[in-house]
């Protein structure tokens, strides 16, 4: 049996989303966990995440799921925007909450620093020439 979809696929948050993750060289999108994740070979985001409370998920449905280099990821969780989410948590990732006032250019750069932890030598390249 399968994961529910957790998402709306009219979203426009998912929307923005989209651009940024599909526009990075060798970008693919699928749903794992009912969830929408952006993959070359590896995934490198997720829309959507969840945290546990008290052996409870707690949604986070309006948020990126990344995963940044280690300092990086440490400075993110001191930020109230940040959490970690579960089971992605201890592999380094960590979820941002987005809304309208989030700042899009630092989104992309998340998304983009994840890829280049994640993707092949040969697109980190390709992204690299494009300037």
């Amino acid at each position: 049996m399968g994961h529910p979809l957790m998402f709306d696929d009219d979203d426009p948050v998912l929307a923005r989303l989209r651009r940024i993750a599909l526009d990075l060289p060798g970008s693919r999108e699928k749903i794992t966990h009912g969830h929408p994740a952006f993959f070359t070979t590896r995934v490198f985001a997720y829309f959507g995440g969840s945290i546990k409370v008290d052996g409870t998920y707690v949604q986070h449905p309006h948020s990126v799921v990344v995963r940044p280099p280690e300092e990086e990821r440490r400075a993110l969780l001191e930020d109230a925007r940040c959490y970690a989410p579960a089971y992605l948590a201890p592999s380094g990732w960590v979820g941002v909450d987005v809304d309208e006032e989030t700042d899009w250019g630092e989104i992309t750069e998340l998304v983009e620093t994840s890829y280049r932890e994640t993707a092949g030598r040969r697109l980190v390249a390709e992204l690299d020439a494009r300037g």
